[in-house]
């Protein structure tokens, strides 16, 4: 059997499991953020002033951000399973995504004096969001990166840093209810920091575990 040959039939074999694919990932993401969540409520909980701090911008958009990322992250996971999928909308999405942390930034940087920035980028809970989002992430990433091995990754590296990103936004959605850093400057740093981790492990077990 002739290259050409074997890969379009690769192509016509995942193009007829799509739907399940598609399903099995929203499955596994479901079943991922039910274990996160029951993980976050049981060794953290939300913050004392949620009430209060549900009223703020800065608050909310840190639920916006990580819940967009999980969205753009998981279309472009899915992209990358299906081997002859168009990938221009995924990459637009993640686009958009990092161009809408960009604005936050821009706009804080501007409305909050030159002095604050530091505090503001640093705040008090670094090392809990470095730890404490990957921790969250990890029943995500287990249940979707089993999803993902049901794919056709082409490229595997990629698709398990994707996967990655998708459970890392998934654990700091939950951690962002018990953060009590809101400025878009410490959510674009130590956030992007803490989903950059989830990303490279996914890179490294996605080169072992998603080639086909």
């Amino acid at each position: 059997m002739r290259t050409d040959d074997l890969i379009g039939g690769l192509v016509a074999d995942v193009e007829m499991r799509t739907p399940p694919l598609g399903r099995g990932l929203l499955a596994a993401g479901v079943v991922g953020m039910a274990l996160s969540g029951t993980l976050f409520f049981a060794a953290l909980g939300p913050r004392p002033d949620v009430a209060a701090a549900l009223a703020t911008p800065r608050f909310v958009l840190k639920f916006v951000e990580c819940a967009a990322l999980a969205a753009a992250a998981a279309a472009a996971a899915l992209a990358l399973m299906r081997p002859a999928a168009d990938r221009r909308l995924a990459r637009l999405c993640l686009l958009l995504v990092a161009f809408g942390v960009t604005l936050g930034v821009m706009v804080e940087v501007v409305v909050v004096p030159r002095a604050d920035w530091p505090a503001r980028l640093l705040g008090t809970n670094w090392l809990h969001c470095l730890v404490l989002v990957p921790l969250l992430a990890l029943p995500a990433f287990v249940t979707l990166l089993a999803a993902a091995r049901h794919g056709a990754a082409t490229e595997p590296g990629r698709t398990g840093a994707m996967i990655g990103v998708l459970a890392g936004a998934i654990g700091a959605f939950f951690y962002a209810a018990n953060c009590t850093d809101d400025s878009p400057l410490f959510v674009a740093t130590w956030y992007t920091l803490a989903i950059g981790a989830m990303a490279l492990l996914g890179a490294l077990l996605g080169r072992r575990l998603l080639v086909w």
